[in-house]
């Protein structure tokens, strides 16, 4: 049997798992902690997909019809 791939699907935004250098900028960049983010877990389907862990970040993109592409980060919690 086919396994499908969540990302695949049309209505899941694209999401990336970031390094620890690319985290470090993003929490630099907007002056926060990651204990501040929106969290994920780890569970979710895509968090799953991309083998994220707890203490990650994602980058997620959406499609905006007003900014054409938002941003948004989550850290990944148990």
């Amino acid at each position: 049997m086919k396994r499908f791939a969540v990302q695949d699907h049309e209505l899941v935004p694209e999401h990336i798992l970031l390094t620890p250098e690319e985290a470090q900028q993003v929490l630099m960049q907007y002056g926060v902690e990651a204990r501040h983010l929106p969290k994920i877990h780890v569970t979710d389907p895509v968090a799953k997909e991309i083998g994220a862990k707890v203490g990650d970040i994602i980058k997620i993109k959406r499609k905006s019809p007003t900014a054409k592409e938002s941003i948004f980060y989550r850290l990944v919690i148990d």
